[in-house]
């Protein structure tokens, strides 16, 4: 009698044990713990636009076309629209699917087992902390930029304590956790309206770029490769990829096209966030495939739209001779300070926008974790009148706001790339995985060619991830060992479905 209670109870052991999708459906109905579905398919596109058009459309594609691609960063940014593109149809699939909280983790979770679901949650954390860290950093730089601009005397840094703090960062971030306690649907009413002005400035920043339009400066497309100099120092610098085959360091190029892919992947992500939202849309089966696809698409437009008005406004070797390049930086260049003005307004509003939707997907992580009991329970419990997880939404605003108030996070912000890559990378593979396992499931979208193009994803963007610096590759590292010494102390053993596990057993 004791051997099928053994064989029942060695799943509970498993590093790889799942949560059945039905009992995870079930647990997002918990009482005390739900979640309010108020957003539309419109909500979803413009939350899509949100978090992705911020300050990476007026910085980061002047980065790579200077230091990488050269004109050829339209490419690149075709290459990571494409990446993200095939990873977005698994998500797509998995929302559709599993409409609950949790996004990349939840998925993970009912497909790969509870170990690599913690890593993917881990990572996910990593991402949008980080992400949400640095952004709101950024936003309190541009605050300072616009005061000096229209000759505002208003200082953006006050001591507290002998510490120098940046206040707007901890303004923005406070303002929009109060938004968030008070509601998702009127969060996103909010963010409607700043993403249509952050829309307006960008189509007027790209109608006015091209009245300057040079074909001469898309010439030649692809420079030719040049080498990088420098010693062993710039080993920490160099792509992981160029480190691992031996690879001389190489500018331009076909490789400083694949480089510069991997750099505007950051003005990419957040379409990952969108799906954390899964538990909270009206009708997820159409309307979530319906505003992630939307999103993508009126954002890759924007993008192709701003490198070719940047790359026809000025030569990129004057871009690579800057050493923070922007697109301001070329409208100064053909004679149009004005629009220097217009950009910081418009990175400014474009920024308030990221913050919020950031705010929302950590804590929607953080719930899913903790409703699993891989997090403490108590951290899931959400109001019984506005439905939105009101500790998480403080604890996560808090944590968002120290850090960027008083440390140096931007000095991570490749960190940022590297944890949403390696969730795009794992949620790809799960798709195949549970095609294979639970084929009978009710789907509102299913990804085309599969297996083939989840395939295609997983290494597409793995390949991004190894061209990434290996700096970054080793700080990865301590943040997955950091991690997965948290699950060996608490999640494993306070995971619920462990515990149901060995209560049947």
């Amino acid at each position: 009698m004791n051997q099928p209670r053994r064989a029942q109870a060695s799943p509970s052991r498993s590093l790889f044990r799942t949560k059945s999708i039905e009992q995870t459906i079930a647990d997002a109905a918990e009482p005390g713990r739900q979640l309010k579905r108020s957003l539309s398919a419109w909500d979803l596109m413009i939350l899509g636009v949100a978090v992705a058009v911020g300050a990476g459309i007026f910085s980061v594609g002047a980065r790579a076309a200077g230091s990488f691609a050269g004109p050829a960063v339209t490419v690149s940014f075709m290459l990571a629209a494409l990446a993200c593109a095939l990873a977005i149809m698994c998500y797509a699939e998995f929302a559709s699917t599993i409409p609950v909280a949790g996004s990349a983790y939840t998925y993970t979770y009912a497909t790969l087992g509870e170990f690599l679901a913690w890593i993917i949650g881990w990572d996910l954390i990593l991402e949008l902390l980080t992400a949400g860290a640095v952004i709101a950093k950024y936003w309190g730089i541009y605050l300072a930029t616009v005061f000096e601009l229209f000759d505002v005397h208003i200082p953006t840094t006050i001591s507290v304590l002998g510490l120098g703090m940046d206040w707007g960062p901890l303004f923005i971030v406070g303002v929009f956790t109060a938004l968030l306690i008070m509601g998702t649907k009127m969060s996103a009413r909010v963010n409607n309206v700043f993403t249509i002005i952050k829309v307006g400035i960008v189509v007027f920043v790209i109608v006015v770029g091209l009245t300057y339009f040079n074909a001469d400066n898309l010439s030649p497309f692809v420079p030719p490769a040049v080498p990088t100099t420098g010693g062993s120092a710039d080993v920490w610098a160099q792509p992981l990829f160029s480190w691992l085959t031996g690879a001389a360091p190489a500018t331009y190029g076909v490789a400083g096209v694949l480089s510069g892919a991997a750099l505007v992947f950051f003005a990419f992500i957040g379409f990952d966030v969108v799906a954390t939202s899964a538990e909270e849309v009206k009708d997820p089966q159409r309307t979530l495939p319906l505003g992630i696809f939307g999103g993508l698409a009126l954002v890759t437009l924007l993008y192709i739209g701003v490198a070719i008005a940047l790359t026809g406004m000025v030569p990129y070797t004057m871009l690579a001779a800057v050493e923070n390049p922007s697109l301001a930086t070329a409208f100064i260049a053909v004679g149009a300070p004005w629009a220097a003005q217009v950009i910081s307004v418009g990175i400014l509003v474009g920024l308030t926008t990221v913050i919020m939707v950031l705010l929302m997907g950590l804590s929607r992580v953080l719930l899913a974790m903790s409703r699993d009991g891989l997090l403490p329970r108590w951290l899931s419990v959400t109001s019984e009148t506005r439905r939105t997880p009101v500790r998480l939404q403080l604890i996560t605003g808090a944590a968002v706001a120290l850090l960027a108030g008083f440390t140096r996070v931007e000095i991570l912000e490749e960190m940022i790339n590297i944890g949403t890559l390696s969730a795009f990378v794992l949620v790809s593979i799960a798709v195949v995985v549970l095609r294979r396992t639970r084929p009978e499931l009710k789907r509102g979208y299913r990804v085309p060619f599969s297996p083939v193009l989840p395939i295609v994803s997983a290494l597409l963007c793995f390949y991004l991830m190894l061209n990434l610096t290996t700096l970054t590759w080793v700080r990865f590292a301590v943040w997955l060992a950091i991690g997965t010494a948290i699950y060996f102390a608490w999640g494993r053993r306070h995971a619920r479905v462990g515990l149901a596990g060995s209560d049947g057993a």
